[in-house]
């Protein structure tokens, strides 16, 4: 939460309200120059070898796991979240990813060889991978380190210089990720981090980056994508998610009703791959909203070291979602768990709400909720299921719960989401080697592994000749080629190849 006069942004803890401190704003007047400091320290970066850019990254590995206490306080204090969520889910994955990169940047990056076609005899062929230059990273305030130093790094790690505009909602989260980019082998500017709000965010996507990265809401990544459009600057865009649970009657249902409510309601459901809507099977219906009511139950709310849940961190997302509920409870939905959004005090600690008699034209089970309820719905068949799965504009991720795996995989495969986990929630992401995005409004790109770094460089084609040869067979002349030409194709890619006949026309030709 943040409050901004025209030069600060006011850090707030959305637990208490307390105002922490004030961040200064980047102007709008100074984004020309952090560019042109990008540019030069971009030059020096992209000189040093891969091998030289992972001690950095394992120079500051080192300091994030010193200082891993402190930068917890401050996400945590930042986003309301509880400590131990600030560590499994933002920081050990970040430090998890930075490993990650200095074990397989450089294969990622290498040179690659490719087959040539026997056509182009004599020739070899590679692929390799050149730095775009300078990256335009704009990140969110749900997970305000992960999701803002994972594309950091991996654009660095190809010899890229990045400009980042953290969320202003988190602005001291910020002020620790450029802190830690001073020194620890990083050349000055070639992180540069930038504060403020929309204005600042509008004027950085217009000032000729050459690459934007963009996670956040739909709505605010098409005005981005347009932007990049209009001056044909490539981009990657991590929107929102819908994302459903399937549980099937063979599932272990003790597994998947605690899968289920950590899956919907871990960082106060403010997570783009939180369950989000939870179908299941009809014989087993009640039974397993029982299991769920009494797990939800359990949770303790608070912000001491051994809750498990903080607050929500935006007064505004909890607007939204003090819409949807109310909709749906208008439209027949059942409060099983939680308070009615009349009776909400003022405080961003919710209730965890579940929802029953539910139906798929409610907005709750339409569009993104990012907090904490969890509404479902019993299906009968598998058909019925992924069709109501595949019925929102969103795709990021899904879930598959059964013991049986060849139904779970064939589920899996029908279901349109850039990742599925099959008896698990959400930790795709936490793999490093998979790739990681979503289809249809849930995003443009992917990123993670080693396309995770390949796309912030230009793949560069390589065809090389050692140039002994005096001529090539498709030059000119012309005169007296055709003829062999047809010989040439002919033998190559009729029904009958004739390797003696494809020699004699190639041979033949080079002497034209």
């Amino acid at each position: 939460m943040q409050i901004s006069t025209a030069d600060t942004l006011a850090a707030i803890n959305p637990a208490t309200g307390e105002k922490m401190t004030e961040v200064k704003m980047t102007r709008v007047e100074e984004i020309k120059d952090i560019y042109v400091q990008s540019r030069e320290a971009q030059r020096d970066w992209a000189s040093k070898s891969i091998k030289d850019r992972m001690e950095s990254f394992r120079r500051l590995r080192l300091e994030m796991v010193d200082r891993m206490e402190e930068i917890a306080e401050v996400i945590s204090k930042s986003t309301g979240k509880v400590l131990t969520e600030a560590i499994t889910a933002d920081i050990m994955p970040t430090i998890d990813a930075i490993m990650h990169m200095e074990k397989y940047a450089e294969r990622g990056l290498k040179r690659k060889k490719v087959k040539t076609p026997l056509l182009l005899i004599g020739k070899k062929s590679y692929v390799e991978w050149m730095p775009r230059g300078t990256v335009l990273i704009i990140s969110p305030w749900n997970y305000p380190l992960n999701l803002a130093m994972v594309p950091v790094l991996s654009a660095l790690a190809g010899g890229n210089s990045v400009i980042l505009k953290p969320s202003e909602v988190t602005p001291l989260v910020g002020e620790i990720m450029a802190e830690l980019f001073r020194g620890k082998g990083f050349p000055l500017h070639i992180v540069q981090v930038v504060q403020g709000g929309r204005e600042v965010g509008e004027a950085l996507t217009s000032a000729g980056a050459d690459y934007i990265f963009f996670t956040g809401s739909v709505h605010t990544g098409k005005k981005i994508g347009e932007a990049a459009a209009r001056n044909l600057i490539p981009s990657t865009l991590e929107l929102g998610g819908k994302d459903p649970m399937i549980v099937f009657k063979d599932a272990n249902l003790e597994r998947a009703a605690k899968g289920a409510v950590w899956g919907a309601f871990t960082n106060s459901g403010q997570v783009c791959m939180s369950t989000e809507r939870l179908y299941v099977e009809q014989s087993v219906y009640q039974e397993f909203l029982q299991m769920i009511k009494k797990e939800t139950e359990r949770i303790k709310h608070g912000a001491s070291v051994d809750d498990d849940l903080g607050s929500m961190t935006s007064h505004s997302q909890k607007e939204i979602l003090r819409e949807q509920i109310t909709e749906a409870l208008s439209a027949g939905a059942i409060l099983e768990t939680g308070v009615h959004p009349e009776e909400w005090d003022e405080s961003l600690f919710l209730p965890l709400m579940i929802l029953t008699n539910v139906s798929p034209d409610m907005a709750i089970m339409k569009e993104e909720s990012f907090g904490p309820v969890l509404p479902i719905m019993a299906f009968e068949t598998m058909d019925e299921v992924i069709e109501l799965a595949n019925s929102t504009r969103y795709g990021l991720n899904a879930s598959v719960w059964s013991g049986d795996m060849e139904k779970a995989r064939m589920t899996a495969g029908r279901l349109l989401s850039g990742a599925v986990v099959i008896n698990d929630v959400i930790t795709s992401v936490a793999n490093h080697h998979l790739p990681f995005g979503g289809v249809k409004e849930s995003g443009i790109g992917r990123y993670h592994g080693e396309q995770g770094i390949q796309i912030f460089c230009h793949e560069k084609a390589v065809l090389e000749d050692s140039g002994k040869r005096r001529t090539e067979v498709q030059w000119f002349p012309y005169e007296g080629k055709y003829p062999l030409f047809i010989k040439l194709f002919k033998s190559y890619f009729g029904k009958r190849k004739n390797y003696l006949k494809f020699v004699d026309a190639y041979a033949r030709l080079l002497k034209k």
